[in-house]
């Protein structure tokens, strides 16, 4: 048996701007029929004129294997979406082809695939009767459901009552629990709060070491760094690259953010200094924003300095998710004639765990602050986890330890009283 679940081959999706596809009836067969040989007596430019079109998806191939958890991520525009509906089979590809060897859950948008005057209730079911499922297997599957949606109070109410977040989370706990071999999941975690969201990631973790298949589309990269092992960057409906995420992601954050701290400054006068870009000087993995060891290394941040500069300070921070300050320092006493330099700090490790850090550095004189940049791209930490294999138990800190067991030697206690609960075959 092939271990590919889902393999793509030159696939292809044309759309028509400003016509809408629909399924066509037999009306609308009939009424075509009936008026097309008045349409020939039309004139103007307006009749002879093609559609504008363009290709959400271009020449798209790639394979993916049982039990892959793969990343899609792209600009808005770039074919993301597309993509999982021609593989739900919500659309059809102009050209090309997608096959899927296992059973498919999607969620794709808020509420799709259920019926908005069904209940909760029904639409489990109704699901899982989509999906193949026999009313039995539903029904073992139907009170975890319920609990993970948090709607046990609001379970027999017909779902188009239910607000966005209630969906979500019925859609997400349906999708998830009712057992589907491949699961697409597409930007739906941004509708809910910072508690479901890591709920449902720490679910997908989950599903995931079942030996499941799941495409995930986010904006949200930190998602992907936590439970994808590939990704897939789309550009302009183009697959641009497929590979590890450190990889993918660090050149699809260096790509976005190019330029864009440039961006809403004031050129027309020149500032004292400004930095022009950063790295980590030697990084093995050939992307300069990446760290993929936890032992020592040198992060360098290019200063261009437009006048001298006499007793400056420079300083440098290291923050996640743009807020936390996780460190920082700051040098002083520096005398810059005009030109170009290289600032290069040493460190020994950066012992936190993997996922996107961003750096801020400044530069100082005794005129007062002239220089600040908030560094891009992000700084994207690629280590092993060492630490909680569930993402809320983990901590901040990515720190090695070993463990050993033995009995306890303290007054008045008999260690001899309790040796069977020590035997070595009770702590495998």
């Amino acid at each position: 048996m092939s271990n590919v679940a889902i393999s793509v081959e030159g696939l292809s999706k044309l759309y028509r701007l400003g016509k809408r596809e629909r399924y066509r009836t037999l009306r609308d067969t009939l009424a075509d029929a009936f008026t097309a040989p008045f349409r020939r007596f039309r004139t103007g430019a307006s009749a002879n004129r093609e559609p504008e079109t363009i290709w959400a998806l271009k020449d798209v191939s790639f394979e993916i294997k049982h039990g892959e958890v793969i990343g899609i991520v792209g600009r808005n525009g770039a074919g993301k979406s597309t993509l999982l509906k021609i593989l739900s089979r919500i659309t059809e590809p102009t050209e090309g082809k997608a096959e899927i060897h296992g059973r498919v859950g999607s969620l794709l948008e808020v509420g799709t695939g259920f019926h908005p005057e069904l209940t909760g209730r029904e639409n489990i079911f109704l699901n899982g009767a989509i999906l193949g499922m026999k009313k039995a297997e539903s029904l073992r599957k139907f009170d975890e459901i319920v609990a993970f949606a948090e709607l046990e109070k609001f379970v027999d109410t017909p779902v188009k009552h239910f607000s966005s977040g209630m969906y979500t989370r019925l859609a997400f706990a349906v999708a998830a629990h009712l057992d589907p071999e491949i699961l697409l999941v597409d930007e739906v975690l941004a509708v809910g709060d910072l508690a479901f969201q890591k709920k449902c990631l720490g679910k997908m973790g989950d599903v995931a070491k079942t030996g499941r298949t799941i495409l995930l589309v986010t904006h949200q990269l930190n998602q992907i760094r936590r439970i994808c092992e590939r990704c897939i960057w789309l550009d302009s409906g183009r697959v641009r690259e497929v590979g590890p995420v450190g990889n993918v992601l660090s050149a699809y954050e260096a790509e976005l953010y190019s330029g864009a701290a440039r961006a809403g400054r004031n050129t027309k006068t020149a500032a004292p200094a400004e930095f022009l870009a950063w790295d980590i000087v030697g990084s093995s993995s050939q992307r300069p924003n990446s760290l993929e060891t936890p032992g020592p290394f040198e992060v360098r941040f290019i200063l261009q300095a437009n006048r001298p500069i006499r007793r400056g300070a420079h300083g440098v921070a290291l923050f996640k998710d743009g807020r936390e300050r996780l460190w920082s320092t700051e040098v002083y006493d520096l005398d810059l004639e005009p030109g170009v330099y290289e600032l290069i700090h040493t460190l020994p490790g950066l012992p936190l765990q993997p996922g996107a850090y961003s750096w801020k550095v400044s530069m100082i004189d005794d005129h007062g602050m002239f220089e600040v940049w908030d560094c891009v791209p992000e700084l994207a930490l690629c280590t092993k986890p060492m630490t909680h294999r569930r993402d809320e138990f983990a901590g901040l800190l990515n720190l090695p330890s070993e463990f050993s067991i033995k009995a306890a030697q303290v007054e008045g206690f008999n260690s001899s009283d309790h040796t069977d609960a020590l035997e070595p075959a009770d702590l495998r």
